[in-house]
């Protein structure tokens, strides 16, 4: 686990410091392109800005975007109970608990670490898990928590999401300029731009790599953690298989933070993927998480 937690702040680091690398290279192509500084001092401002609104607030925008509003303990006394109880048997503090009002069984954790973390869970989530179900289901987020899952998961939303929009103003100042510059005449400037919109057309892809990358081991990770934290593997093999069942897509569903979920949120039923829908998912099938539970409890 602490080589897990050491790994995953590792890797967030290095994901700032490549954001804002790209950041800044694109800025400098183009203001080598257009003989204009300020573009690289704004590309500058960029990075630096959002590398540091991405660590304190990260967590915020997705909870925004994801219409997910603080749980009552009034209404919701039983889902704060078992988050309470979990938190304490994980020796975590007590995240903050969210609902999002959704149909679909579905949940996430975010947050920078342990002690500014939250929890959401969808309303559908609630109404169709028992108590065990929904123990594993928050075990599972809570290790994410305590593996600081969460850290590079949640940075990941708001930094993939600046390369993409980058890339896109990008490749739409050359549609509206007509792809000329300042340096017209110099035959390395157009080298330089031909690399520049390569590099732009390829960074949606990139960013799904990235993203493909940070999602699936972990989820496997966590979902042992959970099943070890209860000490049940089949209440969160039992809570995925209903999860599963469920074919409609969340109404809140946002690609940045589809991989936050502890199942993929486009309801697409596992038996009816292709293996290029399974092999682009951030998540892996359900069945095989399952028979990973079923495996531990044998």
């Amino acid at each position: 686990m602490y080589k897990q937690i050491d790994s995953n702040k590792r890797r967030t680091a290095m994901l700032m410091i490549l954001f804002s690398l790209f950041v800044i290279g694109i800025g400098w192509a183009v203001s080598y392109y257009y003989n204009s500084p300020i573009i690289l001092i704004i590309a500058i401002i960029i990075a630096i800005g959002q590398s540091w609104f991405s660590y304190f607030y990260s967590d915020s925008v997705a909870l925004a975007v994801s219409h997910a509003v603080e749980a009552p303990v009034a209404q919701f006394q039983e889902l704060h109970h078992v988050v309470e109880n979990l938190a304490i048997t994980a020796g975590l503090p007590k995240p903050k608990v969210y609902v999002i009002d959704d149909p679909a069984p579905n949940a996430f954790a975010t947050g920078r670490n342990p002690q500014h973390a939250s929890v959401a869970v969808t309303t559908g989530l609630l109404q169709i898990m028992n108590k065990s179900e929904l123990e594993g289901v928050v075990a599972h987020e809570l290790s994410h928590v305590g593996n600081y899952d969460i850290l590079l998961m949640t940075v990941t939303v708001t930094l993939l999401g600046v390369i993409v929009l980058i890339a896109d103003i990008f490749m739409r100042s050359l549609w509206f300029g007509g792809g000329r510059g300042r340096r017209d005449n110099n035959d390395n400037s157009g080298v330089l731009m031909i690399i520049a919109i390569v590099f732009a057309l390829l960074s949606p892809l990139v960013a799904q790599l990235i993203e493909l990358a940070i999602s699936r081991r972990r989820e496997y990770l966590a979902d042992a953690s959970g099943a070890l934290l209860t000490r049940y593997p089949d209440g969160l093999a039992s809570a995925l298989e209903k999860i599963e069942k469920y074919e409609q897509p969340m109404r809140t569903v946002n690609r940045a933070t589809a991989h936050m979920f502890i199942s993929e949120p486009y309801g697409v039923k596992e038996e009816k993927q292709s293996w290029l829908t399974t092999l682009v998912s951030t998540h892996p099938p359900i069945p095989d998480r399952i028979k990973k539970l079923h495996a531990m409890d044998s």
